[in-house]
């Protein structure tokens, strides 16, 4: 399945995506794609409910907002360093352990709203992701295992504040939790449609310039690995989300190094994942 939820930010309504394109309305099933959801079982509720009831749900235009695929989750876990290239263009060592970070879930959005640059801010930039979004409670989960708590996949843009991650002390979180700085979906597609995670193109361009073109195939951790790591330092809640890393071609890598700027147009996607656009402005109080 496609889980997609639309309307207007903060009043989401869950949806699906059919196999032939269309948006349909589940609001009748009574529940949003929640942590509650996910925890109880949902995805094969969804299912069989949609067996009787998949004719008769309204269809949604296109034209309507999408929102995040799933509602705020208790946490946004984000990868550093997960692709040895990008962590040679950032100068760091490829980690020989996960470096893991936390990103605020109020930074959470749609895939096409806009990517607000925050006030005082020189150093905003891009990190195309697969995300996964667990299924079901993890604690102390073994890497054979794991992906028995894996509910599916979205794209991710993990914007970043240079400047704010590296220079005003701590740890990255403030440079990566700005709102608007996790721009999630289209959709979320449930695991049972991706043959294979860890084998799939990941691309980000700006302006129609390709910056990033990458195979998760070169993760330097893969999926059972982090999951199983993070879960031995703190529970995992159903609808949580696992950011796994960047490929090359971030803006702070380039030389000279680049950020984005009012108007600029982030397009970025990821294979049977779906594709999504923000547009940059100006923080305006």
């Amino acid at each position: 399945m496609k889980l997609i939820r639309f309307g207007a930010f903060g009043k989401e309504q869950p949806g699906i995506e059919t196999p032939d394109g269309k948006w349909l309305d589940c609001s009748p099933f009574g529940e949003d794609w929640s942590e509650e959801f996910f925890g109880e079982n949902g995805l094969e509720r969804l299912q069989s409910w949609l067996v009787s009831e998949i004719d008769n749900l309204k269809e949604i235009s296109k034209k309507t907002r999408l929102g995040s695929p799933i509602k705020r989750p208790s946490k946004i876990i984000c990868v550093g360093l997960n692709y040895s290239l990008h962590a040679k263009e950032s100068g760091m060592a490829v980690p020989e352990i996960p470096i893991i970070f936390m990103k605020a879930s109020s930074s959470l959005c749609g895939p096409f709203d806009e990517v607000v640059i925050p006030k005082n801010s020189q150093k905003t930039d891009w990190e195309v992701e697969l995300a996964v979004v667990i299924g079901k409670k993890a604690n102390y989960v073994s890497k054979e295992e794991a992906m028995e708590y894996v509910a599916g996949y979205c794209v991710h843009n993990d914007v970043s504040e240079r400047d704010f991650q590296l220079h005003h002390g701590g740890q990255w979180v403030k440079g990566k939790s700005a709102d608007t700085f996790a721009p999630l979906g289209p959709y979320l597609v449930t695991k049972d449609e991706i043959k294979d995670p860890h084998k799939l193109r990941l691309w980000l361009t700006v302006n129609g310039e390709s910056l990033q073109d990458s195979n998760t195939a070169d993760l330097v951790f893969d999926i059972p690995t982090l999951v199983s790591h993070i879960s031995q330092y703190m529970s995992l809640l159903p609808g949580d989300v696992i950011s796994t890393g960047t490929p090359s071609g971030v803006g702070m890598g380039l030389k000279p190094p680049r950020y984005l700027k009012e108007g600029d147009i982030v397009e970025l996607g990821i294979e049977g994942l779906g594709v999504a656009k923000q547009k940059a402005v100006n923080y305006k109080a």
